[in-house]
């Protein structure tokens, strides 16, 4: 890892991105509006979307280690409202419960998570740090709905690039194409290397890009973490060597 941020730095940019995705909901036309870059969503969806898995994961850290998530919505829960601010003060709650849920548990709480096997250690502290990345891109998702997305916030973004690379990427899977290393570089200067190989791929920060990767893909680290979650295409940013491989990359299924 480089310098991952701490456990109440986390709780704190949850809060604030929170806070700023229910800003954009608000000031968007209303909640029938579809969101362009989750063009299967209207806005409703969106915030129910992000409002269920704050409950769900809050429910799964406090049970500790599981065979499986707990459920964070009761099933005979009452159909959430539809009114903007009604609905907005029920988004606010379930912030509210991820919240205390994580600073109960601290940082090193063990707890079931979905990517086991990753680099990313299956505790409290890592549904933290991905959970950050979740409430900010769909952030950027609600953004979107108005007057367009916004730049993710540095330090959101630059411990976004790597911990979607530990999480979603590295781990004991087989990659199934030619092996081989990519970079993601940042203007702002941070940068890592993805190793592909069939024995596994494996995540590791870099002092600067070199030729031994196959490719680069240089761009801000808001960019960088927007073109992970495909939300913006991969030809935004800079690309060097071999194309190719980001597009067997957004392909692949690790599991």
């Amino acid at each position: 890892m480089t310098n991952p941020l701490d456990h109440p730095a986390l709780l704190r940019l949850i809060g604030e991105r929170s806070t700023a995705f229910r800003d954009a909901v608000t000031a968007a036309p209303g909640l029938g509006t579809q969101v362009p870059t989750c063009p299967a969503w209207t806005l409703f969806d969106l915030v129910r979307h992000v409002g269920e898995v704050q409950r769900r994961w809050a429910a799964t850290v406090t049970a500790g280690p599981a065979d499986g998530p707990t459920q964070g919505v009761a099933e005979d829960a009452p159909e959430l409202p539809r009114e903007k601010e009604a609905l907005l003060a029920w988004s606010a709650e379930s912030t509210r419960a991820l919240l205390d849920a994580l600073r109960a548990a601290g940082p090193d709480r063990e707890c079931w998570t979905w990517w086991g096997g990753s680099q990313t250690p299956q505790t409290s502290g890592g549904v933290a740090r991905h959970q950050l990345q979740e409430v900010a891109v769909h952030t950027y998702d609600a953004q979107a709905t108005g007057d367009g997305g916004r730049p993710l916030p540095e330090e959101v973004a630059l411990d976004g690039v790597e911990e979607f690379l530990e999480t979603c990427c590295a781990g004991p899977y087989s990659w199934p194409y030619e092996p081989g290393a990519v970079d993601y570089a940042t203007v702002e200067g941070p940068a890592w290397r993805l190793t592909l190989t069939g024995d596994g791929v494996h995540s590791a920060p870099v002092p600067t890009p070199s030729d031994e990767a196959a490719a680069t893909l240089t761009g801000t680290a808001s960019d960088l973490v927007l073109a992970l979650y495909a939300r913006i295409p991969v030809d935004l940013l800079k690309i060097d060597g071999n194309r190719r491989v980001f597009d067997e990359l957004l392909a692949w299924d690790p599991e």
